[in-house]
């Protein structure tokens, strides 16, 4: 028997065998069991009929038509991916069609009398089919999941910059972009700057961050809640990439969180603060705060901190610095000592000598935080002068508690 005759056997039977292998598939992937009037059924109808038509024309003088059944699975695959399903289920199917086949090749071949090499050629005619439609489903399926992974990292990429844009996005706006970058939107979220060398990769991170590595100013945007897992994954990161946390906000108010982040940074990078990988911008107010008013901080280091030039230039920082340990440590020199690494004798002697040149103004606790402030600009901002002694500044001469005027 020749396979032109084996094909006008099975063509007489196409719409059975089509029937048979569509409810096999339902039955076996409940995914794909839809209403018989369905759009969904009638295609699946229509691609289950197309391939075993293609197949049955081929076993006789007919070329395949390799190219437009593919172009059918790669399209079938592309869709899979778009509707969110695993393609397993699609291989499942594929699977299930072949093995319906084969025992209806069996069946006719007991019937009408196939030889086992008519057999044999159908089979394995068959899984070179199966294989090839197999790897056109694949790459379908691989070239629209790319295509989804493409346009939802440009709409983070979107979504990212809308966070931290300024005037703020309405929160519509950013529910609208979220959704459809697949990004749920928490209550709070914290926007991280980083500097990190050129030549470093860019780090793998939680699908929940969204980064921003290649503007001018990289910066992620992290819900507050994973912050510290965000925080743990930079500081792993080896040495030479600084990280700042800005504080949590509403996820409309990013751009103050990105603000207060950069300006944590930028205190990084003068070596106020003193982490050379991640800080937090809330663990460091006192220095936002002496950042904001460095200006003004000046006169006023020069006003309170005055009577200190008569000390010798390279012991005015270091006479600072104890008093401000000092006043941290409520006033105990033992801890002072402990703090500055020298003993408590020493740090007595210098409070002695601060209040001979201070006066109780150390002590005064309607002032202590204001001095606090100072010592803090002085020590930790440098504001401290190292040279001659200066003459009386204006500010000085206007104070009403300055040596100057008393």
């Amino acid at each position: 028997m020749t396979m032109d005759e084996v094909a006008g056997q099975l063509r007489a039977d196409l719409q059975a065998c089509t029937t048979e292998i569509v409810l096999e598939i339902q039955h076996v992937v409940p995914e794909y069991a839809r209403p018989a009037d369905s759009a969904y059924s009638r295609q699946l109808h229509w691609v289950v009929m197309e391939t075993a038509r293609s197949f049955t024309d081929s076993l006789g003088h007919a070329e395949m038509d390799w190219q437009r059944l593919t172009d059918i699975y790669a399209a079938t695959g592309m869709y899979e991916a778009q509707q969110g399903r695993s393609i397993e289920r699609l291989h499942t199917a594929m699977r299930v069609g072949g093995q319906v086949a084969c025992r209806r090749f069996i069946e006719a071949a007991k019937q009408l009398g196939w030889s086992f090499w008519t057999l044999g050629q159908l089979i394995e005619s068959l899984f070179v089919l199966l294989e090839k439609l197999a790897g056109a489903v694949s790459q379908g399926y691989a070239d629209a999941n790319e295509r989804i992974a493409t346009e939802r990292e440009r709409l983070r990429g979107r979504l990212c910059d809308l966070l931290v844009s300024d005037p703020p996005a309405s929160r519509e706006a950013i529910a609208e972009l979220a959704a459809a970058a697949g990004w749920p939107v928490p209550t709070a979220i914290a926007v991280v700057a980083v500097r990190r060398p050129a030549e470093r990769e860019v780090p793998a991170l939680p699908a929940t961050v969204l980064a921003g590595w290649y503007g001018p100013e990289p910066f992620l945007v992290v819900p507050a809640s994973a912050a510290q897992a965000t925080e743990e994954i930079l500081a792993a990161l080896s040495s030479g990439v600084r990280a700042a946390i800005g504080p949590a906000v509403p996820p409309h108010r990013g751009a103050v969180s990105f603000r207060w982040a950069r300006r944590t940074l930028a205190l990084i990078d003068r070596e106020v603060i003193a982490e050379r990988d991640v800080a937090r911008c809330m663990d460091h107010v006192a220095a936002h705060i002496v950042a904001q008013g460095e200006e003004l901080l000046t006169f006023a280091v020069d006003a309170r901190l005055g009577p200190l030039d008569e000390l010798p230039p390279r012991q005015r920082a270091v006479f600072a610095h104890t008093l401000l340990e000092y006043m941290k440590c409520r006033d105990n020199a033992v801890d002072t000592a402990e703090r500055l690494t020298v003993h408590d004798q020493t740090v007595r002697y210098r409070i002695r000598r601060l209040r001979e040149l201070m006066g109780e103004e150390i002590h005064d606790p309607e002032r202590r935080t204001e001095l606090l402030l100072i010592l803090h600009a002085a020590v930790e901002f440098g504001l401290m002068s190292t040279g001659p002694a200066r003459a009386p500044s204006l500010v000085i001469a206007s104070h009403p508690e300055s040596p100057a005027t008393s």
